[in-house]
């Protein structure tokens, strides 16, 4: 059980790394599309499939650890509104 608990809690915070990654790098893509530079679409597709792939490893743990990870990045999420504003 306690490894159970252990593998939740790092999913827990690699999810808020990852969603702090994710949710920063909105902005970046954000402004390369408002100038125009077709990059931030390869950007945007990177972050879907940096994020997707995270949480494909977090579900062949199971769903507890899913459910962590997923909890994870909605906290990085939080923390990036909260710093921007």
């Amino acid at each position: 059980m306690m490894a159970a608990s252990a593998i939740m809690a790092a999913a827990a915070l690699a999810g808020i790394a990852m969603g702090w990654v994710h949710f920063v790098t909105l902005t970046r893509v954000t402004a390369m599309l408002v100038a125009g530079r077709i990059a931030g679409v390869g950007l945007q597709m990177a972050r879907f499939a940096l994020l997707g792939a995270f949480l494909w490893v977090c579900a062949k743990g199971g769903w507890p650890v899913l459910l962590a990870g997923a909890s994870g990045v909605l906290a990085g999420r939080a923390l990036v509104l909260r710093r921007l504003g």
